[in-house]
């Protein structure tokens, strides 16, 4: 089948997180550059499950990633390249928004956003939670990509009601501002309610369900603010406005064109910024005493957690160059991604419960018993504190279950594209 006769009316997407079969070369590049983040994406879920924890001989304490006073490059830039997916993620699922508009009024698109959004804040409060903790008494809901996502998509669907050109305003303002709430003549009145956090200040900040019990895991719940949703908000909606340049009546070689001098220059400014040191993240980048090294490593750490406007230009930038050479590219590669990129949904889901599983097997054949299932002040269960490999040991494990994956995303995306039942637009 000849892919570049596929009509125009064809264009666009099911929904949201995956895409449909039948696609052009760039609508595929998509999908491509998708899947690649996803398969990245479960490196660093594989290293939360399975990297034994480090301590530094000096102080004894554990050897965080970003740490400039313990990491190294090669725990380093295992969690650096990860930081790559959420961006494009979020990026990529509001562009797929103005895409799946082509085929629906406002009013259609307003509404579908809204509910999908309300899906995937049940699918992370519930479906993707237990995977990650294994824990059936939900002592911790973990507020991660899924949610940012959800209610992006939410305040999405509420906007684009409004032009193209207020929805453009609203995400450079807030991509382009919201790092103004990091100088403490601003920030001080805006600090310290749970909404603050949900909007824009939390750094992994556990807030109490139960008031009266609020320190004990198993007899209280709690929820941990992992992505405040403002600064993806944000993003989203500069992407649903990046998806008009793949309308159908956009000329191929100006697109590419366009990518690689917005890209470029998106990349230009990180560097900007980033050597500038006074706007664009919290966390600015010094000079380190344990050599050049480290303080390359220290001018990359940009912050996430709340997502910085340096953070998105080190991420977007290079997506778009990307996407650029993605475009023609057809190989084995682009095959296998492209089944990754076209049911993401599913993927992400599933990568947790078989991380998970694969856990729960390495703990019992590890001599660990029923008594180490539950760490003390922990919510995740079978992650005794002296479990796991060394850093090569992550690595063969993301590759067996991006292996494993493979097959079972390959089965549902032929599936879904010969079924039309329901449910499968929520999956």
């Amino acid at each position: 089948m000849d892919v570049t006769k596929t009509k125009p009316s064809q264009l666009g997407t099911k929904d949201l997180l995956d895409q449909p079969k039948t696609s052009t070369h760039r609508i595929q590049s998509i999908d491509v550059l998708r899947g690649i983040v996803m398969v990245i994406m479960a490196l660093d879920h594989t290293r939360d499950f399975f990297l034994e924890v480090q301590t530094t001989a000096a102080s004894n304490l554990a050897v965080g990633p970003t740490d400039m006073d313990s990491t190294y490059p090669a725990l380093f830039f295992t969690r650096w390249i990860t930081h790559f997916c959420a961006p494009i993620f979020v990026f990529l699922t509001g562009a797929s928004a103005w895409l799946m508009g082509q085929k629906k009024s406002k009013g259609e698109l307003s509404l579908f956003l809204i509910k999908r959004g309300f899906w995937l804040l049940f699918v992370e409060f519930f479906i993707i939670a237990f995977g990650w903790t294994f824990n059936p008494l939900f002592n911790v809901f973990i507020l991660q990509v899924i949610w940012a996502i959800g209610v992006s998509m939410i305040i999405l669907g509420l906007l684009v009601n409004l032009s193209w050109k207020f929805i453009l305003a609203i995400g450079l303002i807030i991509v382009f501002g919201h790092n103004l709430m990091d100088f403490p003549s601003i920030s001080a009145g805006l600090k310290g309610s749970v909404f603050a956090d949900l909007a824009y200040f939390s750094n992994f900040a556990f807030h109490s369900l139960d008031p009266s019990n609020p320190n004990s895991f198993l007899g209280s719940r709690f929820i941990l603010i992992v992505y405040s949703f403002l600064p993806w908000t944000g993003l989203m909606c500069l992407g649903y406005c990046f998806g008009r340049i793949y309308g159908k009546d956009f000329d191929p070689q100006r697109r590419r064109k366009l990518l690689l001098i917005m890209g470029s220059a998106i990349t230009a400014l990180f560097f900007i910024l980033r050597t500038i040191n006074v706007y664009g993240d919290p966390l600015p980048w010094s000079v380190q005493s344990r050599g050049w090294e480290i303080t390359v490593l220290s001018f990359l750490n940009a912050n996430k957690y709340p997502v910085s406007l340096i953070f998105l230009c080190m991420t977007i930038g290079p997506a778009m160059i990307a996407l650029a050479f993605l475009e023609n590219l057809r190989n084995w590669f682009t095959k296998v991604m492209n089944v990754y990129g076209r049911v993401p949904l599913f993927y992400y889901i599933l990568h947790f419960y078989i991380l998970h599983i694969v856990m729960v097997i390495v703990f019992f054949v590890s001599g660990y018993s029923a008594k180490d299932i539950i760490t003390p002040n922990s919510p995740f269960l079978f992650k005794p504190p002296d479990f796991g490999f060394s850093l090569l040991g992550v690595y063969l494990v993301w590759l067996f279950v991006v292996i494993v994956l493979y097959p079972l995303c390959k089965w549902y995306d032929r599936y879904k594209s010969t079924h039309k039942k329901w449910w499968l637009s929520y999956l």
